[in-house]
């Protein structure tokens, strides 16, 4: 019914401004008695066969919401009803900021893709936090990861303490972090991925997180255009820091093979057009580091053969983004389904 009836609708308008429709729409639904249990029944998948155990972390099924949708955490308890094995909010910023000027968020029909320039948009950590604690451990516990940045106002040099204040922020309300240093819509954001930039980063979150009284898995999100050696460099940086992981990857700023009208715009380019590269690096990155650390795969999953693929290539789980936008929420389930046939 999504694909044939509601994103043909929804598709005929802005991206952004049907983003904001559509979360508002979700959110009444489920405060109509009823719903949400009708929700679950729909596209809930319980089997004790999906659950994984990954960097300490239990998680009911390997299919997570990637960061981006839910950036400020207003959405996790609904969007978790469809299926979701935990749900990424966030980017997060220490200060609030509006993002980069409108129009910033393109369709690209023919490509199965979106770029965006979004420019972590959002209402700061704070606010993020007091909807977390309407998250309580114990049943119904929406398994979260909080997805952190700098604001675009503070120079490199300065960014370390960004992250900190997010870290600190978030510390009692998510289940694990992740380093966001490889979003291309913040500029200069990715010199932060050298490698003693993005060692020293990391070591000070690690150092804060080893000073708490229990240590919350910290994993790193990473671009898809890195090169072999920049690879290679990642696989030592987790090595030396002791962080739980990489996911791998962002979007991409590659426009190789697209035929959109939208295809030159500026940003981060997701979907259908990263899922081979986003495979390779998570090929590349299991085996080179000879499977050290997990990392969940995200890129280009639009078919429950997609997810598969990235399974098999070393991801030990995996998160929706473009494809949910382009998929619906059916793809979580057929997702799971497949898991437990294959």
């Amino acid at each position: 019914m999504y694909k044939s009836l509601i994103r043909p609708i929804l598709f005929r308008f802005d991206p952004e401004k049907i983003h904001h429709f559509t979360f508002s729409s979700i959110r009444f639904l489920n405060s109509i008695p009823g719903i949400p249990s009708l929700l679950k029944s729909m596209y809930e998948v319980n089997d004790p066969r999906l659950e994984r155990e990954v960097f300490g972390l239990k998680f009911k099924n390997p299919v997570g919401l990637a960061a981006g949708l839910d950036k400020d955490a207003k959405l996790y308890k609904e969007l978790a009803n469809m299926g979701f094995g935990f749900i990424e909010i966030g980017t997060l910023t220490p200060k609030p900021q509006d993002g980069n000027p409108k129009k910033r968020l393109f369709r690209l029909r023919e490509d199965g893709g979106l770029i965006n320039r979004m420019g972590f948009n959002n209402g700061g950590v704070q606010e993020a936090v007091e909807r977390l604690k309407k998250n309580p451990k114990g049943k119904g516990h929406v398994l979260i990861g909080g997805n952190i940045g700098k604001n675009k106002v503070t120079p490199n040099e300065d960014a370390v303490s960004d992250y900190e204040i997010c870290f600190d922020a978030l510390y009692d309300y998510v289940d694990y972090f992740v380093v966001n240093v490889s979003s291309p819509n913040t500029p200069n954001l990715r010199e932060l991925q050298d490698k003693e930039p993005l060692t020293n980063l990391l070591q000070t979150l690690q150092d804060k997180n080893a000073a708490k009284p229990v240590q919350k898995p910290i994993l790193l999100k990473i671009a898809p255009d890195l090169t072999d050696e920049q690879l290679l460099d990642i696989i030592d940086i987790v090595k030396t820091t002791k962080i739980a992981g990489v996911i791998a990857t962002n979007t991409t700023i590659s426009r190789e093979g697209l035929v959109s009208e939208n295809k030159q715009e500026t940003g981060g380019l997701s979907g259908k057009p990263l899922t081979k590269r986003s495979t390779e690096v998570i090929r590349f990155l299991s085996e080179k580091s000879n499977k050290a650390f997990p990392i969940i795969g995200v890129g280009g999953i639009h078919t429950a053969d997609d997810a598969i693929e990235k399974l098999e290539a070393g991801a030990s789980l995996i998160q929706l983004y473009t494809g949910f936008i382009y998929e619906g929420p059916a793809l979580i389930k057929d997702i799971n389904k497949k898991l437990l046939n294959s």
